[in-house]
């Protein structure tokens, strides 16, 4: 919210006058492993309990200028780890949202802006990757491919050594594509790749792969359905707004697949914004941005009766903005479980003020809790509060 704490909006909206940058669209890189792209989480870790997945999740820790909020976001998740009171609620991953480096993909930025950074985080780190990691820097007397450095660090057949993890000897990640599934016994998290372009760009490849993932997702009643991308379909920031174009994509994807998440995740805006859809079903989907996890320059919200801002549209029907942070940095601590009847997917948005240095005394702040019930069983809907 604001510094006052006070919530001033509750609608998302859309920029009146934005860049068109589909030019900036990049091809992607050839995929290192079989469709449907998909990897077991028990290939990578041991799971302490098949009932109940804790993670941590958060985009656009990247930091150019001052690294200050990167190192304190990533110290605060260590924390979570190493002194949680109870085992059964200690995360044992990192789901990252992408932007890990700025301002461009660089292979040289790594070290610096995400292997040192994180260093001390114990767990694996998945990712997809953001607008940034994508992005090619003409000026660079190396000439490098879009996403050939982040392929080096999270694609792969078999885990390895990484030249540019240096001493912190983090390991190479297996996932099977830029764009993949996680599956785990509580839930299915779908992966999206939205490539350079402010607003998104999605291949028609990989929109039919979308369709495949939530027909396949929509028969396992065991599971919950998990959305992550890294373009933030719903905003009322002032820097990006909503994207016209992800809202119409996705409401395409769902109606033609006859399949809809359960809740849905994005980073690529500063800030941390908790919308609510309900659909003529009854069901309630959230759509959450977490973009806080460290670039120096947050994205306010934008004020009620700005000019440059329309929050009319009809595509914002029966969609409300319930929460916002967007002065602080944070990360998302997610918790899905079952239940009797289905699942419950929790979420714990902690944060820590833009002007707060790092200090391994200080703790981050509980800014928002949410409660995602998912009964596939006996109804369609599920209620988000």
């Amino acid at each position: 919210m604001q510094a006052t704490d006070i919530q001033i909006r509750t609608k998302p909206v859309f920029k009146k006058v934005f860049p068109d940058e589909n030019h900036k669209f990049q091809p992607l890189p050839a995929p290192c492993g079989n469709w449907p792209y998909s990897l077991d989480i028990k290939q990578v870790l041991e799971l302490p309990d098949d009932n109940k997945l804790v993670f941590h999740m958060v985009g656009d820790t990247g930091s150019v200028r001052e690294p200050t909020f990167q190192h304190l976001v990533s110290a605060q998740m260590v924390k979570q780890i190493t002194a949680a009171p109870d085992p059964a609620d200690k995360p044992l991953f990192l789901y990252h949202l992408g932007d890990l480096v700025y301002k461009y993909g660089e292979a040289e930025e790594y070290y610096r802006q995400f292997f040192e950074p994180y260093k001390n985080y114990p767990n694996p780190v998945f990712a997809i990757p953001g607008n940034h990691d994508s992005d090619i820097n003409p000026l660079n007397p190396k000439p490098y491919k879009s996403l050939d450095a982040f392929t080096s660090v999270f694609c792969g057949e078999e885990p390895h050594e990484i030249e540019l993890a240096a001493e912190t000897h983090r390991r190479s990640m297996i996932q099977p594509n830029v764009y993949w599934t996680l599956q785990t016994p509580v839930a299915t998290i779908i992966g999206m790749y939205t490539n350079v372009p402010k607003y998104g760009v999605v291949t028609p490849e990989q929109r039919d792969w979308l369709i495949s993932q939530l027909q396949s997702a929509r028969k396992d009643i065991e599971k919950a359905v998990v959305l992550c991308l890294h373009h933030a379909p719903y905003s009322a920031d002032v820097n990006h707004g909503s994207s016209r174009y992800l809202v119409d994509l996705l409401e395409g994807v769902f109606s033609e697949a006859r399949a809809k998440p359960d809740i849905v995740f994005s980073g690529h805006v500063h800030n941390y914004q908790r919308f609510s859809k309900k659909y003529p079903d009854g069901k309630v989907v959230p759509f959450i941005v977490s973009g806080g996890g460290g670039y120096d320059e947050l994205h306010p919200i934008a004020e009620p009766g700005n000019p440059g801002y329309d929050e009319d549209s009809p595509l914002f029907d029966n969609v409300a903005l319930e929460k916002y942070c967007d002065h602080r940095h944070g990360f998302l601590k997610i918790a899905i479980a079952k239940s009797g009847t289905g699942l419950t997917i929790n979420g714990e948005y902690y944060s820590l003020p833009h002007s707060m240095l790092k200090d391994g005394s200080l703790s981050a702040k509980l800014t928002d809790a949410f409660e995602v019930e998912v009964n596939k069983i006996n109804h369609p809907g599920n209620s988000a509060h």
